[in-house]
């Protein structure tokens, strides 16, 4: 996408190559789809110099984007050709290729099941790449349940899932990106519910508003994921990581959670038990409750975010709990790095032993595209963040 939207650079890694197999799925001699114009990008200050980020190369530090001036986002420049987007995202969730090595599915009707539908590609259980040749609203009447190796590519159409969300049980190595999750009804319906044993996934320019449940539950020993670039709305239980406290084998949960806009949601932004998870250049403002919580066991590091109060000001919350196999209560532990606090955020940091004990973000990957927070941010995300008019790019 060009414009403020598709700067900023990082490294490029590619995690297999494309197949040289056919194109397969369902394909129509459709006329090209009428985009919506993309939004004007707002006349924003210049960017500031990117913050050090650590590396494991004993080195003590880096730069982020290899040292260039980041003026907006990273990775932008995946969008020149379809395939180039897997392995690309940052963080726990780095190594999803989703169905980079698999055909292209070229999804036609937006019927909830049948003859080229978004659920006759998922239920495949070879590799797909999956694409849309049709925007509107696909209203699920159950969970669509996603197999593992597929990227469901939204870019190029506006799709919309709707009445429940997609399910990602037991499986490995998805990409979701570029489309909109709103009016989830029933029960524990989530707009996108990340259980049990999944691994290796990457949520990706994702619009979520108004589910019952909620908008990303990710729980029951799943890891290993990233969300990024995503925008929350019109919700009360945003994200959940970590089912309770009698759930102990969470503890191996790593999530990462970037560039993502929460949009006066309520809370969960996100709750966390037992896992790890690094936030970083995120902005949450107008929250009901609390910005982020911290429930039994968790280590969060909190990094170069913007928090913008309304009526509630605080920000950090902790909620101690007793883990299944402990006999005292415990809350977790978060760790605030160069976060921007305004309206009057209160933080309310936990200054005990246990900070000091949080991960690093450094021991687990070597470098993440991060700059500080600033107003300047804070307008690239609330443009930049979510669904995105975009051409699909080119490609098989």
């Amino acid at each position: 996408m060009g414009g403020l939207c598709s700067s900023g650079r990082r490294e490029h890694r590619r995690h297999g190559s494309p197949a040289s197999s056919p194109v397969v799925g369902h394909v129509t001699n459709l006329p090209p789809p009428n985009f919506p114009s993309p939004r004007p990008p707002p006349s924003l200050p210049p960017a500031p110099d990117p913050v050090a980020v650590p590396s494991n190369d004993g080195s003590g530090g880096g730069i982020s984007a290899k040292g260039e001036t980041m003026a907006a986002l990273p990775y932008a420049h995946v969008d020149g050709s379809l395939r180039a987007l897997a392995g690309q995202a940052e963080g726990f969730g780095r190594h999803a290729i989703g169905g980079l090595n698999g055909s292209v599915f070229h999804v036609t009707s937006l019927a909830d099941d049948g003859y080229g539908s978004l659920r006759d590609a998922c239920r495949r259980k070879e590799p797909l790449w999956i694409v849309f040749e049709v925007s509107g609203t696909i209203h699920l009447s159950s969970y669509l349940r996603v197999s593992s190796y597929k990227t469901i590519d939204g870019r190029g159409q506006r799709v919309k899932l709707e009445g429940k969300g997609l399910q990602l049980k037991e499986c490995e190595h998805v990409i979701i990106c570029n489309l909109e999750f709103e009016g989830g009804r029933g029960h524990d319906v989530d707009g996108i519910q990340i259980k049990p044993k999944s691994k290796h996934i990457w949520i990706d320019r994702c619009s979520l508003r108004d589910y019952d449940d909620g908008l990303i539950d990710i729980t029951r020993e799943s890891t290993d994921i990233t969300v990024s670039r995503c925008h929350f709305s019109r919700h009360d239980k945003t994200m959940l990581i970590g089912a309770d406290s009698s759930h102990i084998t969470d503890r191996c949960i790593r999530v990462t959670i970037h560039h993502c806009f929460f949009d006066g949601t309520r809370q969960r932004h996100p709750r966390v038990r037992f896992g790890k998870v690094h936030l970083y250049n995120n902005y949450t403002r107008n929250w009901g409750i609390y910005a982020v919580c911290a429930s039994v066991e968790a280590q969060i590091v909190s990094q170069c975010n913007i928090y913008e109060a309304g009526q509630k000001k605080v920000v950090f919350k902790y909620m101690p709990e007793k883990a299944g196999d402990r006999e005292e209560v415990s809350s977790g532990w978060i760790r605030s790095e160069g976060d921007l606090f305004l309206n009057g955020a209160q933080p309310c940091l936990l200054q005990d032993a246990g900070v000091e004990c949080v991960f690093r973000a450094h021991e687990h990957y070597p470098a993440w595209t991060m700059e500080p927070a600033s107003p300047a941010l804070k307008e690239v995300l609330q443009l930049c963040a979510g669904w995105q008019a975009m051409p699909r790019p080119t490609g098989c």
